[in-house]
């Protein structure tokens, strides 16, 4: 059995949360194609690499096995769920249903807290962006649009969002980092945020379209 590819996994200090927080972390690393179908990936390993005991790290990937992220594999660790191509387009049509308009409504009942709540979390998109630094851009891109969909005041969108984006494999995303061009799609949340401060419902509709079509193609390593 080949030894897995180095993953650019954070390091924690223990805290209550630990569970949740090695969840997001093996969840975006799973998203940004970090961790990739066909690898066989184990608690222990994971956890050194967290600098942490294993039993939150399993615990974890559990959680992401109940999601459909993962496959337990029996004695050995955890695989990677593959998705098609045919699910890429399925999980992107919905998502083109239901985020746009719920972005255009948080443009009309948006106050200055929430702009300025989303703001650093653009800024953080962007530095990500710069660093080449995938799971964190993919961690920060995910509690942008989360907190962007809550303004619009409906969290049953909200969660069922935060699935889609789950099972969505960006596999393009490194190539677009060697080439500079992330960078391109990152400043597009900076666009978000000013559109959002001035109310501007249909052209934060428009821009967010245009942001998900990205995922599929230029981000899911399909040019198609």
């Amino acid at each position: 059995m080949t030894e897995p590819r180095p993953l650019g996994l954070p390091s924690f200090a223990p805290r209550t949360s630990l569970r949740e927080q090695v969840a997001d972390a093996l969840r975006a690393a799973v998203v940004a194609g970090e961790m990739v179908p066909g690898q066989v990936y184990s608690a222990p390993t994971l956890a050194a690499r967290f600098g942490i005991s294993a039993t939150p790290v399993r615990e974890a990937m559990l959680d992401l096995a109940k999601q459909g992220l993962v496959d337990v594999v029996r004695n050995k660790g955890f695989q990677v769920t593959e998705v098609s191509g045919a699910d890429l387009d399925q999980i992107t049509e919905i998502r083109l249903l239901l985020e746009p308009p719920a972005a255009a409504a948080a443009a009309t009942v948006a106050t200055e807290d929430d702009v300025a709540a989303l703001r650093p979390l653009a800024r953080a998109i962007v530095d990500a962006a710069a660093a080449g630094d995938l799971i964190a851009y993919v961690e920060a891109d995910r509690e942008f649009h989360v907190r962007l969909l809550t303004i619009g005041g409906n969290p049953r969108l909200v969660e069922i969002v935060k699935d889609l984006r789950a099972q969505t494999r960006l596999y393009g995303l490194a190539g677009l980092a060697e080439r500079g061009h992330l960078a391109d799609s990152a400043e597009e949340h900076l666009r978000m945020c000013e559109l959002l401060a001035d109310g501007d419902a249909h052209g934060l509709e428009k821009l967010v379209r245009i942001h998900i079509g990205h995922v599929r193609h230029e981000w899911a390593g399909d040019d198609s």
